[in-house]
């Protein structure tokens, strides 16, 4: 509970309440091992007593009786930062009155810095610089100390359990090879991107789930988050509520886009699970930032710094609710040799990557590339200064390296607007054999739909009109674009050929083939077979998008299919490990339940992978199960991958093996392109 710092109070004979000892030429430490701890509060002015803390009308008072004491129950929000609830779960605040008073939910002004030092502790407003102590004969802004004693009668921290239990298998085996599985594609960091806003919901937050779950009025009935959800998702904008924690009403779902569906709860259930490699995708759109009705700044390597910053301070708060600086099983990694140390641990090794359209503001505008070699060099070297491992050098639109792999439908309708938007010109086609960028990526009727949405064009606008059948974007790899291949295989970084247009990926494989680069890599099902199979060839990395197991009745594609399907090809004898993409907070749909779930259900508790008992999971008042609700938030990745096994048939084996090989396959490609 206390660990250390309580055991050294012990000791020192304070909780039998003896004076405290001088402060005078006290060294005073961030105490970082306070999480979960119940205890009471003596508070001290030098070696006089002032009282234990107690529970008043609107805050809190002192007296002599130890018994009296309100028990308080410490919760970190950071690195040395903690919100207390009393016994009936109100969290203390500094008011503006300079009063400590008991309020109703986490603010700001409930985040108290902690410090210790002899087995004394000051708790400082993190907001005001207040420090806790004596005001006007309550507790309130003074300058006392604190001793803190075990206590019982504590309210619980309102959490997210994670129903995993037992010891699971060694994440690494007797030869050194990882054992586990890996989300290549991932976008944990959604809260910060696109300007911040367009998301609803974080992957952690001071205050915990109430706070980071909590819904969004703009996400609510028309409100523009709704409306956003509504063009990229298909979702309906008008929606009976908002409810997020505690009841979840209304989301997550398969396809809630624009709501966090990988609070860290649920990626600790996934790790707890048998991953063991979390790849996470940093990705921006000036574009789509430009949508949304609040944001921070558009341009997209803002963007790509702010999810940075995000993602280590992400790191720095499962820290804290583990036990102090790196005590949490949520590591970043930027090399493959960090992966292995991280996974040797039994920690969950996170890498990054990019995955952004104007990359280094590398737009091009009537064909004119909007940026530099020098501009590549210098992103480049910034990138891999903020860990980033790998990058998509082609996104959603056009760009000054190459031309993009088309969408579909009304979601195609909108981002070939947004290429519009972006380089001043619709996505430009011709008609293709063989592998193609996809069918028609502008059809009427998916254009009177994004009109009906509240989508405007610019004055003047004339629309595009395609070859039916197959089509083809034009645009291949440029000259900028060989310019940054070659720089990231000088670099030893990780080329995603996903979202590439066919003309452009082949001339990136051509590059790659020459070179002898291993450090290719398709992650979640954008790309064709033939450039698998290529890509297959020089030792790179594949992994599926999670679709369901089995068919779902959609008419996408299934992982089964894509994964026997990629084994089938020339090279697929060359796949050691299998990788998911999940692409969770991002423009994709998780899996729906799995059809044939009512006659064959996955069975609760089940035994995952890697050997650890697996119950479903609860956020607040809400169950989880994989067989009603598929994949609605990224906890159900334990499940889902217990039951895509299940689902193999003859193949069990194969595909377990090559799922918990997927970690290691992955590591090894990175390490190959880096020799």
């Amino acid at each position: 509970m206390v660990r250390k710092l309580l055991a050294g109070v012990l000791v020192l004979g304070l909780v039998g309440g003896l004076s405290a000892p001088a402060e005078a030429a006290a060294t005073w430490t961030p105490a970082y091992d306070l999480e979960g701890a119940c205890v009471t509060l003596q508070a001290f002015n030098g070696s006089s007593s002032l009282g234990y803390v107690v529970k008043d009308t609107v805050g809190y008072g002192f007296t002599g009786t130890a018994s009296k004491a309100e028990p308080f129950r410490f919760e970190a929000t950071q690195l040395g930062r903690y919100t207390l609830r009393d016994h009936t779960g109100a969290p203390p605040y500094q008011s503006m009155l300079g009063w400590v008073w008991a309020g109703d939910a986490y603010g700001e002004r409930s985040d108290w810095t902690v410090t210790s030092s002899a087995g004394r502790y000051r708790l400082v407003s993190t907001a005001t610089g207040q420090q806790m102590g004596s005001y006007l004969g309550g507790l309130g802004a003074g300058s006392a100390t604190m001793v803190l004693t075990p206590a019982s009668g504590c309210a619980a921290i309102p959490d997210i359990a994670t129903g995993v239990s037992g010891a699971p298998g060694p994440a690494v085996d007797s030869a050194g090879r990882l054992v586990g599985w890996i989300d290549a594609h991932a976008h944990v960091t959604a809260a910060a991107a696109f300007g911040g806003s367009m998301h609803c919901g974080d992957a952690y937050a001071a205050g915990g789930a109430p706070v980071a779950l909590a819904g969004c009025p703009s996400h609510a009935t028309l409100g523009w988050g709704a409306l956003l959800e509504a063009i990229i998702a298909g979702t309906d904008p008008i929606n009976s509520s908002e409810r997020g924690w505690p009841s979840f009403t209304d989301w997550p779902q398969p396809d809630t886009m624009l709501h966090e569906a990988s609070y860290f709860r649920s990626l600790e259930r996934a790790w707890q699970s048998g991953q063991r490699v979390l790849n996470v995708l940093l990705v921006a759109n000036r574009v789509i930032c430009g949508l949304t009705a609040q944001h921070t700044s558009c341009d997209e390597m803002d963007q790509i710094r702010a999810q940075a910053a995000y993602l280590r301070g992400m790191q720095d708060y499962i820290d804290a609710r583990s036990g102090g600086p790196g005590r949490g099983w949520f590591r970043l990694a930027t090399t493959p040799a960090e992966v292995r140390a991280i996974a040797a641990q039994g920690k969950l090794a996170v890498t990054i990557g990019v995955e952004n359209s104007e990359i280094f503001g590398c737009r091009e505008i009537g064909d004119v590339p909007q940026c530099t070699t020098a501009d590549i060099d210098a992103g480049l070297a910034e990138l891999q200064g903020i860990g980033v491992s790998g990058l998509y050098p082609v996104h959603k639109f056009d760009n000054a390296f190459g031309g993009t792999r088309f969408d579909s439908g009304v979601n195609g309708a909108a981002v070939n607007a947004g290429n519009l938007l972006s380089t001043g010109h619709w996505w430009q086609a011709t008609s293709c054999t063989g592998p193609s960028d996809n069918e028609q990526p502008l059809v009427s009727d998916d254009l009177a739909k994004l009109l009906e949405l509240g989508v405007e064009l610019p004055a003047g606008t004339i629309l595009p009109v395609y070859p039916s059948g197959k089509i083809c974007n034009v645009r291949g790899l440029t000259t900028l674009g060989r310019y940054l291949i070659q720089k990231m295989m000088d670099r030893g970084m990780i080329i995603h050929v996903d979202h590439m247009s066919v003309r452009t990926a082949t001339a990136v494989l051509d590059m790659a083939e020459r070179a002898g680069y291993a450090g290719v890599a398709s992650v979640h099902t954008w790309s064709d077979r033939a450039l698998v199979n290529r890509l297959l060839g020089v030792g790179g990395f594949v992994a599926s998008y999670a679709f369901a197991a089995t068919d779902d009745g959609t008419g996408t594609p299934t992982f089964l299919d894509e994964w026997r399907a990629n084994r089938a090809l020339a090279n697929g004898g060359r796949i050691t490990g299998y990788g998911v993409g999940s692409d969770v907070n991002g423009l994709g749909p998780q899996a729906e339940p799995r059809r044939s779930a009512g006659s064959s259900p996955l069975a609760y508790p089940f035994t995952a992978l890697n050997g650890t008992t697996v119950a479903k999971q609860v956020w607040g008042t809400r169950t989880f199960d994989l067989n009603t609700d598929g994949v609605a938030q990224y906890g159900l990745y334990a499940d889902w991958i217990t039951d895509l096994v299940d689902q193999a048939g003859a193949d069990r084996a194969l595909l377990a093996r090559q799922l918990m090989s997927g970690a290691e396959a992955y590591v090894a490609m990175w390490e190959r392109a880096r020799a």
